[in-house]
């Protein structure tokens, strides 16, 4: 996985006063450089900040969330005094958007082996697409470019950005992923992200991601499906297995349907529950899969399969309950900045999870066996104590992989939980636009200070 040896020189290059060096064999600077140059980012001419540490800044920010800029500097540079907070958000300025982008796609790769327990199915790597929404500083030009959510009440509380991910599921890294505003939907975005399958990937997705255009695309990219179906969809039986699933056809409109034209070959399998503590017992599922061998994939075996979809939402909540420290809103108060921090984060979150992905190599374990809370907290505490020599640096870093693998998870149980709030109204009233620019006071206290008799 992560090559120490060849990082070690690398590290000796590093500034004597930056304390994430360690990280850097996730990320290599050179790479970060190359990324600068290829984005032709603009340099701001400061030594203390220059492009591939203002990089590392707003990886940092995800991974030390809810401190202000100052410390997020400090956790990187130990010595002098740190700049202030408009030099860092003008440094941020910038940066860019393209730079963090392209250090995505450049760096996050799928980290799971044909070895790693529960990230293949016959050969097939498991993936899960889902989408997510993160709330934004309450900003008017904020919400023009992302928008708000509305309900039948009123509108929501804060903007919203959206992201769609493609995950990984055997290791939950995020490894592709778009960011659009709230009005995107996220079976629209799929298309996008979908250029991205390769061969020989089992992807999972929820019900509302199905469609004609969307299988099609699957296809086309030498992928597999397991996916839901929603109660509207029509699957007329053409042959029925021994294992109760049975052959049908998906078309694009009901015209083909009726004439039996351009549809896509799909296994459908029906099923309900006979336990009344399970959720959805008595009735009816089903489930659509491009996989049409039963005697290879029977039935039960891909309905099993299908429920570790629910591993790309551990992997969501990891980033915005775990990692984001239940903060409510992201800190950047552009449109450009959003996005950037937003790509920060997603780099922060696989630096966590490629960390115990190797940790959990060294015990030949299962990697969503350990506890992503606990390791973020280890790095939090180890990385600003990481050495700068190559041996003690090596020592350091076996030291962390091992701390790492200690934070074992207890078995899964089998158990299930409403998905409820415990408060949902609130005795306060709502925000409406007259109190967004509210009139301030125009005498100090004790000058509106008025007598009565």
């Amino acid at each position: 996985m992560i090559q120490l040896g060849k990082e070690v020189e690398q590290v000796l290059q590093l500034p004597s006063d930056e304390r994430l060096r360690a990280l850097k064999r996730i990320i290599p600077k050179k790479t970060v450089q190359a990324i600068l140059r290829k984005a032709r980012s603009r340099q701001r001419h400061c030594k203390r900040l220059p492009g591939w540490f203002v990089c590392w800044f707003v990886i940092s920010m995800g991974l030390y969330f809810r401190d202000d800029y100052c410390q997020v500097y400090r956790w990187l540079n130990s010595k002098g005094h740190a700049p202030g907070r408009s030099t860092l958000c003008m440094a941020r300025q910038s940066l860019g958007v393209a730079p963090m982008r392209l250090l995505h796609l450049e760096v996050v790769r799928l980290l799971a082996h044909l070895d790693t327990p529960g990230a293949f199915y016959r050969d097939m790597r498991l993936m899960a697409i889902d989408g997510f929404v993160l709330n934004l500083p309450d900003r008017p030009h904020l919400e023009r470019v992302f928008g708000r959510p509305k309900s039948g009440r009123a509108a929501g509380a804060f903007p919203q950005a959206r992201v769609l991910g493609l995950c990984e599921v055997g290791t939950h890294v995020i490894w592709r992923h778009l960011i659009k505003p709230i009005r995107c939907g996220e079976t629209t975005m799929a298309d996008t992200l979908l250029r991205h399958l390769q061969k020989d990937m089992l992807l999972m997705w929820d019900r509302g991601f199905l469609s004609y255009a969307n299988l099609a695309q699957v296809i086309e990219r030498q992928g597999h499906l397991l996916a839901r179906i929603k109660k509207n969809l029509i699957f007329k039986p053409l042959k029925t297995f021994a294992d109760g699933s049975y052959l049908s056809k998906m078309y694009r409109t009901s015209y083909d349907r009726d004439h039996d034209r351009n549809g896509i070959p799909v296994r459908i399998m029906k099923y309900t529950f006979h336990d009344p503590g399970r959720p959805g017992s008595g009735k009816e599922h089903r489930l659509l899969t491009t996989l049409l061998q039963p005697s290879k994939d029977p039935a039960k075996t891909l309905i099993e399969l299908y429920h570790q979809r629910w591993e790309i939402e551990l992997a969501i909540d990891e980033l915005k309950t775990h990692q984001q420290d239940q903060r409510q809103v992201l800190r950047s108060e552009t449109p450009a900045g959003v996005i950037q921090e937003i790509e920060g984060l997603l780099l922060a979150h696989y630096v966590v999870r490629a960390v115990m992905a190797e940790a959990a190599q060294t015990e030949q374990m299962d990697p969503r066996g350990l506890s992503f809370t606990a390791t973020l907290k280890i790095l939090r505490c180890r990385l600003p104590n990481c050495p700068r020599s190559p041996q003690p640096l090596q020592e350091w870093y076996e030291r962390l992989l091992a701390e790492v693998a200690e934070q074992k998870l207890p078995p899964r149980r089998d158990r299930v939980n409403p998905r409820v709030v415990k408060r949902k109204m609130s005795k306060w009233a709502k925000k409406r636009a007259i109190h967004y620019n509210y009139s301030q006071p125009t005498k100090n206290f004790r000058q509106s200070i008025n007598m009565l008799n």
